[in-house]
């Protein structure tokens, strides 16, 4: 019995010591928070940040994380973030301290009110209703609360810019929890935070998201790229200085005053550039970037600053010719500027070298936060970030009846120019806007791209050239005896998948190349005709072929023949002299032309008019002749939105307004721009219909009565072709104007198995 009280005095020392060193740690995470922010060029609210954190401390007392450590932590913590990795200032560090007070006490939002005042209580009121994840047991409930994130994200962004905070400090102690808990934040945190994240520009965080997920996820796959990352780092310095140190040099020779550091690749984004290319880690040479950041305290000379330094840069290394990206006359959606450029280093290797500005830097890592900061009067900066705001807010606005379905319409517009689809085993693919199923196959894996003969998308079939959304889900049926083809490259956007479908189509197509090349080479000397460039061209222009390698395929799959008269025809031409070549070659040509010519597309103009470019322009057709031409590029007909371009002949060329030429056109010959009507066009035009759906016995057949019974449409031209159990059909109509291709198409759509009709452009 003795031994009871020495071990109590004992085990309340212990006590007093834990508690001591408990709130000696407090004291110091709050005052590197505290330090932090007097260290900003924020305002210095000292007192109500004080107040702030007493007040969580004294709330959350005797609470612990499943850390073990003091519950108050992780307040600090995500007020750190906010204050020195986002940049918020002193209401979004109060509201960070008191996020969890509502939710876990007894606190109410009208006591932060009473306390804190009526913006600290809203930002709190908005980070309480969206606690929580969006998945498990009570995924749609979860989805709401995603909701609300949103609704309370366009009153005030700060919102959500906490909310990343704390993801963020969940994510960096998330080892503590159970490995089930594990999978399921760090798999919500790739679904939705690490977009959302990139969505506003925070690139730093959006990193680390990602690779704190990745890590959580495949921890073997993460230690393993981790480690090699370690065993590279004195070769990959070397190779580093070696690329950089003649680029400072050169920097300041011309005094430019300026910060460069290696950016290294993430861990996962390492691992996705293995997975998606099929390499081992050996492989991957781009492991580093250089990251040059230049002091410029005038904004408007940071674009004459980095051509600066480009241009000094491109003096020292050979460029790659297609990898510039200009982004800071056009910034990313997510307000993201810089200048990067991709150069041969001395090793060989490509090296991206990023040129920023003191000012783009902090955008870079800090995203729409840090626009506060170098706000300017007319508000451009913020632009982009209120019409995406607008786009989510039209979307709340209309929300669809079950919070999953809004969740799968919303989650993945977070990207701005790309589009994330889904395998039907949950993995997450990337694509770029306007990606087709096509594009997923090949993104998936080559073999998967050369035998895909249709996919099926949210459980319905499509064919290869259906255009993918954003949060779709898709499997892609593939066949043994399925093979690529040319026209394929027609509907890919990727240069991933056109690179593949072109090595794919070489591969299958050499042997009857080689065949083919036998075939001509013994077709000349049997006839006597030199093997030169000469012969080749006018061959090729007979079969309307565009290259050697072409015809070859041609002759070896015996889709053309080496008739004897073209042997005589080509021996003629050679003996011409050199002013009749023309019109020979231009009969030689002939010879060979088997397509019916297009019909004509629009009256032609008769005369030079002077056109007034200040006025409306009306456009007419006549007994005289029609007062415009018709741009060849995207074929506009009465009703479309359009505008004028006065050529060299003073004839003007009508383009519709959203015709990529059209845009060139009015960023570079303004003066030639003339705003048009429609006036007394009675003419019929040639408009390009597509429909494509589910092949079966009896469907074209009501396509074509549909058009040339029930609607009494002018039908010029029908391409039709089936693969498998999908068909598309190309077809050219003669109409007077855009009404009637659209009630073609909505009366298209109502036939058994037609899946879309869409005019092409």
């Amino acid at each position: 019995m003795g031994f009871k009280q020495p071990l109590a005095r004992i085990m309340l020392m212990e006590n007093i010591t834990t508690s001591d060193r408990d709130e000696q740690m407090i004291e110091s995470a709050f005052q590197d928070l505290l330090n932090g922010y007097l260290s900003s060029k924020h305002r210095k609210k000292v007192e109500i940040i004080e107040r702030a954190y007493h007040f969580a401390k004294e709330a959350h007392k005797g609470i612990r994380r499943r850390s073990g450590e003091p519950y108050i932590m992780h307040p600090i913590a995500v007020a750190k973030i906010v204050s020195q990795e986002i940049g918020l200032g002193s209401t979004s560090i109060c509201a960070a301290l008191l996020h969890d007070v509502v939710e876990d006490t007894d606190y109410t939002v009208e006591d932060i009110e009473q306390h804190f005042g009526p913006k600290i209580a809203q930002l709190v009121e908005g980070l309480t209703k969206i606690s929580g994840g969006i998945f498990g047991d009570k995924a749609s409930v979860q989805a709401e609360n995603f909701r609300k994130l949103l609704l309370t994200m366009s009153e005030d962004i700060r919102v959500v810019l906490i909310k990343m905070a704390d993801r963020l400090h969940n994510m960096r102690t998330l080892g503590s929890m159970a490995p089930n808990k594990r999978y399921k934040i760090a798999g919500e945190t790739l679904y939705i935070y690490a977009p959302l994240a990139h969505r506003l520009g925070l690139f730093a965080i959006k990193t680390e998201l990602e690779d704190l997920s990745f890590k959580h996820e495949h921890p073997d796959t993460y230690r393993e790229i981790a480690a090699k990352i370690k065993e590279t780092e004195s070769r990959r310095s070397a190779v580093y200085s070696d690329f950089s140190d003649p680029i400072k040099d050169r920097l300041n020779q011309l005094g430019i005053k300026y910060e460069a550091k290696a950016r290294l690749k993430s861990i996962y984004s390492i691992y996705k550039k293995m997975e998606a290319k099929h390499l081992p880690f050996e492989e991957i040479y781009d492991l580093y970037a250089m990251r040059i950041v230049f002091d410029c305290p005038d904004q408007s000379k940071e674009k004459e600053y980095c051509w600066r330094i480009y241009s000094a840069i491109t003096d020292l290394y050979q460029l790659h010719p297609t990898r510039t990206r200009d982004w800071v006359v056009t910034p990313k959606a997510n307000g993201y500027q810089a200048l990067h450029l991709t150069v041969m280093g001395p090793d060989g290797n490509w090296v991206e070298v990023q040129i920023r500005s003191r000012r783009m830097d902090e955008i870079a890592e800090k995203g729409f936060a840090a626009h506060w900061k170098y706000k300017i009067g007319d508000g451009d900066e913020e632009s982009e970030l209120n019409a995406w705001l607008k786009t989510i807010k039209d979307i709340l606005d209309n929300p669809t009846p079950s919070a999953i379905d809004f969740l799968n319409t919303l989650k993945l517009n977070l990207f701005s120019s790309e589009i994330v689809v889904f395998t039907p085993a949950g993995e997450l693919v990337t694509l770029p806007a306007g990606a087709t199923v096509l594009d997923l196959a090949f993104a998936l894996h080559s073999e998967i791209g050369m035998h895909c003969i249709a996919a099926k998308v949210n459980h319905k079939l499509v064919p290869l050239q259906h255009e993918l959304k954003s949060g779709d889900q898709a499997e892609v049926l593939t066949s043994k005896t399925q093979v690529p083809l040319p026209e394929w490259e027609n509907f890919m956007v990727t240069a991933k998948g056109k690179t593949r479908l072109r090595k794919a189509l070489r591969a299958s197509r050499q042997p009857l190349i080689s065949q083919g090349n036998e075939i001509l080479t013994r077709w000349l000397d049997e006839n006597s005709l030199p093997d030169t460039n000469l012969v080749i061209t006018k061959i090729q222009g007979i079969f309307h072929v565009g290259n050697r390698e072409d015809l070859c395929y041609q002759l070896g799959a015996q889709e053309i023949v080496l008739a004897d008269y073209l042997a005589k025809t080509l021996r003629r031409a050679l003996d011409n002299t050199k002013p009749q070549k023309r019109g020979i070659l231009s009969k030689i040509m002939s010879l060979g032309r088997m397509k019916p010519e297009t019909p004509q597309t629009e009256p032609e103009p008769k005369e030079r008019r002077e056109v007034n470019t200040k006025e409306i322009y009306h456009l007419s057709v006549t007994a005289d002749g029609a007062n415009f031409k018709l741009a060849p590029c995207c074929s506009p007909i009465p009703g479309d939105d359009v505008m004028g371009y006065v050529d060299d002949d003073g004839i003007v060329e009508i383009h519709s307004l959203d015709c990529p030429r059209a845009q060139v056109l009015k960023a570079g010959f303004g003066s030639r721009i003339v705003a048009t009507d429609w006036a007394t066009v009675e003419e019929k035009f040639l408009a390009h219909i597509r429909i494509e759906g589910i092949d079966r016995l009896g469907i074209l057949q009501e396509i074509t009565l549909l058009i040339s019974k029930h609607m009494a449409i002018d039908m010029r031209k029908l391409e039709i072709e089936a693969s498998g159990a999908v068909f598309h059909c190309d077809l050219w109509i003669r109409v007077s104007d855009v009404d009637i291709v659209n009630e073609l198409c909505l009366n298209a759509k109502a036939i058994d198995g037609v899946q879309s009709a869409l005019r092409v452009n």
